[in-house]
């Protein structure tokens, strides 16, 4: 917007300085050539008195130079009766010119090599018509016409460079505020809250920081409601809490008891996180930094471990695969424990009892995929079931499970994909990138995405037994 109102006011006042100063140059050089010929005139008007009385040559070459003017003036006396014709000073003009005045009786300009001759007829005491001629200079025709043009160029310039910069001002005027609302735009969307906008330039700008400000208030108070919203709902479940802590403690001992009471301890721990991470206003997932992170491999089997007492009760089969060797990956542990546990919450939630499934570790150069995968009837728009608060369609789905997982794997520049298992049912892909960049394509072991789905030459999951 700056250079574009530069642009129009260079455009609109260079367009004023020469509609005004070409014609103002053009009058000043006729107006000084009207002054060069007043003067040629001035001077044979100092002659024609002396030619009324007196022809002759003595007297006249006098009167010519007591004008000052003998080396630019020259008089043409036609022969009459017994006087014969008389030519004082040199003649410049050709003599049809000075023939051509002598018989129509009027004043004219001829032009000759260097300059214009006045040709200003006289008449004589004989009846005859004399001829004067005055000799006017080009240097005298155009003097003092280049600097009066080199006065109206500089002012013209001066008004061209002084609009310019009137023209700067205004467009640095408009465009700070534009700037400042653009900027604290992008702060406010990075989740800087405090970001504000001055309420200050033209009219227009005023208004729209004022509503962008007005805006962000009222996003930092949803915020807050929700923040207050989760904590309060969230509290609200330390009361059946309590009551399944109790009755885990009264079942005894067995492995079965012991994951009751593991899995009653582990849902206090998410609810008291939740509620912390509320009322602090701090998410609850955030990139890890260099060195931190969990071992995937690691998470995989213990949560594993607890889904295959509730798989073996419902005759499941299950298979955990690439789990063996340590692999490490830039997410915290209770994230990726987080996200598993919705995956295989969804397997056990709506797919029927005896549903086998899968998870399988793949370990790459710059990237970890973990696959989820069943063999029930799969999801029918696997991209609706992307959508966060969606879910796949059928009852109890919410959505927020594989948002979970997709902003876990996001987290590290990774995506999740969801397709069709060698199991028969659904695979969750997880692409949990390892140096937080898109991924490369490197050597034959991973590759990322072939006409916007996502392509791995890792094996295929083997079939349950």
């Amino acid at each position: 917007m700056r250079w574009a109102l530069v642009k129009v006011c260079l455009a609109v006042t260079t367009m004023v300085v020469v509609a005004f100063a070409v014609p103002l140059g053009l009058v000043i050089k006729e107006m000084a050539r009207d002054r060069a010929f007043s003067n040629a005139e001035r001077q044979a008007a100092a002659v024609a008195p002396a030619l009324s009385i007196t022809t002759d040559r003595d007297q006249l070459e006098r009167v010519v130079a007591s004008a000052g003017s003998d080396a630019g003036m020259a008089v043409h006396i036609p022969a009459g009766g017994t006087s014969a014709a008389v030519d004082i000073g040199r003649r410049r003009a050709a003599g049809k010119d000075i023939a051509t005045v002598r018989r129509l009786g009027r004043a004219s300009t001829s032009e000759v090599p260097g300059g214009s001759t006045l040709l200003q007829p006289v008449a004589l005491s004989s009846g005859e018509i004399a001829v004067v001629e005055v000799y006017v200079p080009e240097a005298e025709v155009s003097n003092g016409v280049g600097t009066a043009w080199a006065v109206l160029a500089a002012v013209g310039a001066a008004l061209v460079v002084g609009s310019v910069a009137v023209a700067d001002r205004l467009g640095v005027r408009m465009v700070q505020p534009a700037q400042r609302l653009v900027e604290s735009a992008h702060e406010l969307g990075e989740g800087q809250l405090g970001a504000r906008v001055p309420e200050e330039g033209p009219t227009e700008l005023r208004l729209a920081a004022v509503a962008f400000n007005s805006m962000a208030d009222q996003v930092v108070q949803l915020l807050a409601n929700e923040r207050e919203l989760a904590a309060d709902l969230s509290h609200r479940l330390r009361t059946p809490l309590t009551v399944l802590r109790l009755n885990a403690a009264s079942l005894g001992q067995g492995p079965a008891a012991d994951q009751t009471r593991s899995a009653v301890a582990q849902l206090e721990r998410e609810v008291d996180t939740i509620i912390r991470t509320a009322r602090e206003a701090k998410p609850q997932t955030a990139a890890a930094g260099p060195g931190a992170g969990c071992d995937a491999a690691e998470v995989v089997r213990e949560r594993m471990g607890f889904w295959s007492a509730l798989a073996e009760d419902e005759g499941r089969k299950w298979r955990v695969a690439g789990a063996d060797r340590p692999v490490r990956i830039p997410v915290a542990r209770a994230d990726l424990a987080a996200g598993l546990d919705a995956l295989l919450g969804n397997v056990f939630r709506h797919t029927p009892e005896g549903t086998a499934f899968a998870v399988d570790v793949h370990n790459g150069e710059d990237a970890v995929i973990v696959l989820v995968s069943d063999a029930g009837p799969g999801i029918r728009d696997p991209e609706a079931a992307m959508a966060r608060g969606r879910g796949s369609g059928s009852d109890g789905s919410t959505g927020l499970g594989l948002d979970i997982v997709r902003r876990l794997a996001e987290a590290t520049g990774g995506d999740v994909r969801i397709g069709s298992s060698v199991l028969g049912g659904t695979e969750v892909r997880i692409w949990i990138q390892l140096d937080g960049r898109e991924p490369e394509r490197r050597g034959h072991r991973v590759r990322r995405r072939r006409r916007g789905r996502l392509v791995s030459t890792f094996n295929r999951p083997r079939s349950l037994p």
